[in-house]
């Protein structure tokens, strides 16, 4: 009986892997996409005739309008499910795509901007279903590679699009190209086996009692992961046990039914998410993402122009710079999970060590006296910011519980777009003093956040991680 449940529990968890990989695809065909239409909008928006005040207050309408949605559409994902907020996302936003390939005017353009600043979060939703799917162990390394897979199309789309404009109507052709794309995506994500109990990681969990009998060690060690969860989260639980006394009842990540729910009942329960999360105890990691947000935005806001100025290196040089650090970027995703590993999965210790390793680079890159120099911190810098990242990703959810992953990423995506908001009028400012002003405040920002991570670690570590958020 017992091997018998452990073949079960294997060919889910094939499954559930192979999900896991379409999911990469999703993410790489998204920035992809995405890719081939950003390196153009500016240039677009001045073909139709806009000036540079009113290109730049279109251009600051995506931001300002991810900002608000982000959370709300994060939070809407726990409450109908991954798969119908998903399809809705990458729709909408192969609406507004399609629409920018029809846009011969400013109004047009502008609106077409609206869908796609509101319901771009597919991402995000990738990330909370991802989450669901695996394990606390197993996350970093999940998270890392869909990380990676998602650079890659972001460093692949320019090279396509800009191949595309140089023939004629080429920012249309882009337009239409990305807007396939996300239908593509769309069916990729409607085909996948939503119905199958193939879940999150209270399954796993379901079968910790078979893997005592169990030969396979795979299968042991995929229970311990299970009950490695919830060592760390003993709220969930029971509600765990639940599931498992119940084999019909649907997991926390698939939920389609609550779709019929009425709207205003969605709304009450998006709504209730979101100030439970404004509410507790996580500041200090949402102030750590937006200080060190900002600290990585300014060290790029004038990469080209301080490389020109203090080293007159040529733009072609430059851009060379850049595409070796954004490669070195995306392979970075690919080394989270041994590192986490190597720490034994302490995210708080990883990122505080990520951080001042981020902080120090930033400093050598401000005073660097040659392009070696640069170089050298630009290697180490994509590596330390794409490990940065995860760790605050994955600290969030093990503190707000992986149940409320979509009102969580959502919440931190917001903060990073205030970052976005913040970033350029503090580059420009600074950069008014010398051309080394944005990344040397950045240097400022990082130990800030070096500072308050000190300061507030011990008291995570006291909690043992504790959940901060019960949804």
């Amino acid at each position: 009986m017992n091997n018998q449940r452990c073949s079960t529990l294997l060919l889910k968890l094939r499954g559930r892997r192979g999900i896991i990989h379409c999911i990469y695809v999703v993410g790489f065909m998204d920035l992809f996409g995405v890719s081939m239409i950003i390196p153009l909008l500016s240039h677009h928006v001045k073909a139709l005739g806009a000036s540079p005040t009113v290109a730049g207050i279109v251009g600051s309408t995506y931001g300002i309008l991810q900002l608000f949605s982000s959370t709300i559409v994060g939070s809407w994902s726990d409450v109908v499910g991954r798969r119908y907020s998903l399809l809705t996302s990458i729709l909408l936003s192969a609406f507004g795509y399609g629409l920018l390939g029809i846009s011969t005017s400013i109004t047009l353009f502008v609106l077409a901007r609206i869908p796609v600043g509101l319901f771009k979060h597919s991402l995000s939703i990738c990330r909370a279903l991802l989450s669901d799917l695996v394990s606390e162990s197993e996350r970093p390394l999940v998270m890392g590679h869909f990380n990676a897979a998602s650079s890659v199309g972001f460093i692949l789309g320019p090279v396509v699009g800009g191949y595309l404009t140089e023939h004629e109507g080429g920012f249309y052709t882009s337009s239409f190209t990305c807007a396939a794309i996300f239908l593509i995506n769309a069916g990729l994500v409607w085909m996948l086996p939503w119905s199958e109990k193939i879940t999150d990681r209270s399954e796993t969990n379901c079968s910790n009692s078979a893997s005592k009998g169990c030969p396979d060690d795979y299968c042991k060690k995929s229970a311990q992961n299970g009950a490695h969860a919830n060592h760390r989260h003993p709220v969930l639980t029971a509600e765990k046990e639940a599931d498992c006394r119940a084999p019909g009842k649907p997991r926390p990540g698939w939920r389609e039914v609550s779709l019929l729910q009425p709207a205003w009942r969605q709304l009450t329960s998006v709504s209730s998410r979101i100030h439970m999360v404004a509410s507790s105890d996580m500041w200090d990691l949402f102030l750590v993402r937006l200080l060190m947000a900002v600290a990585i935005m300014l060290y790029y806001s004038n990469f080209s122009l301080a490389m020109e100025e203090r080293f007159s290196l040529k733009p072609k040089t430059t851009g060379y710079l850049i595409s070796y650090s954004s490669t070195l970027g995306a392979l970075a995703g690919f080394l989270v999970g041994p590192v986490t590993k190597l720490y034994r999965n302490n995210m708080a210790a990883l990122l505080l060590h990520s951080t001042v390793l981020t902080c120090s680079l930033i400093f050598l890159y401000a005073a660097a006296p040659s392009v070696w120099q640069v170089l050298l911190t630009s290697t180490f810098f994509a590596i330390s910011t794409s490990v940065g990242r995860t760790c605050i990703t994955d600290l969030e959810l093990q503190r707000g519980g992986a149940h409320a992953s979509g009102t969580l990423i959502g919440a931190g995506q917001s903060v990073t777009a205030v970052g976005r908001v913040l970033a350029p009028l503090l580059s420009g400012l600074t950069q008014e003093i010398s051309p080394c002003g944005p990344p040397s405040l950045g240097v400022v920002l990082a130990l800030a956040a070096v500072g308050l991570l000190l300061i507030r670690i011990p008291k995570w570590d006291g909690r043992g991680l504790a959940k901060t958020v019960k949804l």
